[in-house]
């Protein structure tokens, strides 16, 4: 009997919201309790590894990119996200991430997710299977 592959498994989070916080490169440098719950990490293995730790293979890079450039510029990005939990399991999230500004100048990011409705994601699913496609040739 094949061992089912956790890669293909969902965990689903019905509240609660997602709090993190990464430096200019996206180091985080703070996960608040839900994140580690929901990512299935310590706030020890987060705190200090790049955010991408949670990032799914399904995601575009593409995406990614959109959200850099769009932070990066001062502006508010959101986007849903399909994230990857320690265990293999993946779980999807609306996120809204702002600029930290200090004194005028950017000085990290913060993350807030929520879970992603059953509509965002069935949504997204296709336009990111596009984009990974295109990506791939």
């Amino acid at each position: 009997m094949k061992k089912p592959d956790p890669i293909n498994e969902e965990y689903t989070f019905e509240d609660g919201l997602i709090v993190s916080s990464t430096d200019l490169k996206g180091i985080i440098t703070y996960a608040n309790r839900r994140f580690c719950k929901i990512s299935g990490y310590t706030k020890d293995e987060l705190v200090g590894k790049n955010h991408n730790i949670v990032r799914h293979p399904d995601m575009p890079k593409k995406i990614f990119k959109e959200m850099w450039d769009t932070i990066k510029q001062g502006k508010e990005w959101n986007g849903i996200i399909k994230n990857l939990r320690r265990d293999g399991k993946y779980y999807w999230a609306y996120s809204h991430v702002t600029p930290i500004v200090n004194d005028d100048k950017i000085t990290g990011y913060s993350a807030v997710r929520r879970p992603a409705f059953s509509t965002e994601v069935e949504e997204n699913i296709p336009i990111y299977e596009d984009l990974l496609e295109k990506e791939s040739k």
